[in-house]
């Protein structure tokens, strides 16, 4: 095989994620999952309904269209018309993928070179920085600091050079819950503008945002309809995570290039769960309304007992995830914390330090995720205590 590496050296460290790692971890001792971010309970039971009917009835058991089936294309233009008043062409604006993951990986690969410049809030989810290597092109954190984990708008505009293609947004952000401010987007929106850059923004925890914060799309602000490649999903609002149903709304020249790279990884996927979570998209507001205060209240659950075991909790404004630092409890180093806490006390979580480029800017913190069961929760509390 001779001496050269057989991985890519674009991917080389990045290994098996921590998820997996966490994941087999909990597998292996019966301990309560709080790392990976999936629910423990199925989403409406008319939708999986629904997608069990389009299985019977063949629909969506062949290959689906390449951009996705017509009927989800306008559920989503429906979808972003409804709760943000955006307008998009379901023919040419819209594109169904594998999942955000998918959406993320395409559109990075699509609109990158090698040698450009990617900014993205740090903390970033684990794909990001793959997708960014993958492309050839440079990751540029934007690190969102402790407490506040607030962008530093003036240390955004320093970042940007000239070979700055693209700027990449996580609103609702993960891991940090940080979800961001109308003021914020704007001043972001004009440095795009006024810097002609792109912008890819991952949106799949809009409807998992707690008042008094609201989420606003970054498309909607004058000058970033056509710059803008919006992603979201279906996995996080309706808890069907394994069905991986994504889109990617934008301009028609942007989505046509995103489509271009998203054809030769899965080409297509989820043909009969397509038209389920078409009917999902067109639920009643109160389905939204209903969900959301569910995980307010589960929010709060885990974040009263996180902070009676000692944890400094970082109360999120959105997502089903949240940060505590484990230094009150004497601790310092969240990877060797996360990977001992299986045998302490039957809990699994998620160092943050994986999501740092400089993984002592977020080494004692770690992540918890509230999606699941009440009792689940008050169980993994209960065992919390034993800290």
């Amino acid at each position: 095989m001779g001496t050269r590496p057989l991985l890519n050296r674009s991917l080389a460290g990045m290994g098996t994620t921590i998820f997996a790692e966490m994941s087999a971890l909990a597998t292996a001792t019966g301990s309560i999952n709080l790392g990976q971010g999936f629910p423990d309970t199925d989403g409406p039971a008319e939708i999986a309904e629904a997608a069990i009917r389009a299985v019977r009835e063949g629909r969506g058991n062949q290959y689906p269209p390449g951009p996705g089936i017509p009927e989800l294309r306008h559920a989503i233009t429906e979808h972003q018309r409804h709760h943000y008043g955006l307008a998009y062409d379901p023919d040419r604006e819209v594109l169904v993928t594998a999942g955000a993951t998918e959406a993320i990986a395409a559109s990075l690969l699509a609109l990158l070179e090698p040698g450009d410049e990617v900014i993205a809030m740090e903390p970033f989810y684990d794909s990001y920085a793959a997708c960014i290597a993958m492309a050839g092109a440079t990751r540029v954190p934007l690190t969102l600091r402790a407490p506040a984990f607030r962008p530093d708008l003036d240390e955004l505009r320093a970042k940007v050079t000239p070979r700055t293609r693209l700027l990449l947004i996580n609103t609702p952000h993960n891991p940090t819950g940080t979800v961001l401010t109308p003021d914020e987007l704007r001043a972001i929106a004009e440095l795009a503008v006024e810097r002609d850059l792109l912008v890819v923004t991952d949106e799949v925890y809009e409807h998992l945002v707690y008042g008094p914060a609201t989420h606003h799309p970054i498309a909607a602000l004058p000058g970033m309809r056509e710059r803008t490649v919006s992603i979201s999903s279906a996995g996080k609002t309706f808890s069907f995570t394994g069905w991986k149903v994504g889109w990617v709304t934008g301009s028609p020249e942007l989505v046509a290039a995103v489509r271009t790279a998203k054809q030769y990884l899965t080409f297509v996927s989820a043909g009969p769960f397509q038209y389920a979570i078409a009917d999902a998209l067109r639920l009643p507001d109160g389905y939204f309304d209903g969900f959301r205060a569910d995980l307010l209240r589960k929010r709060d659950l885990l974040a009263d007992g996180l902070a009676a075991a000692g944890f400094e909790v970082h109360l999120p404004q959105g997502t089903y995830f949240i940060t505590t630092d484990i230094t009150p409890l004497g601790e310092t180093d969240g990877l060797e914390f996360c990977r001992k806490l299986p045998e302490r006390c039957g809990v699994v979580a998620i160092p943050n330090a994986v999501f740092y480029d400089d993984p002592e800017a977020g080494r004692s913190q770690v992540r918890w995720a509230f999606c699941k069961q009440d009792e689940v929760l008050a169980e993994a509390v209960a065992r919390l205590r034993r800290l």
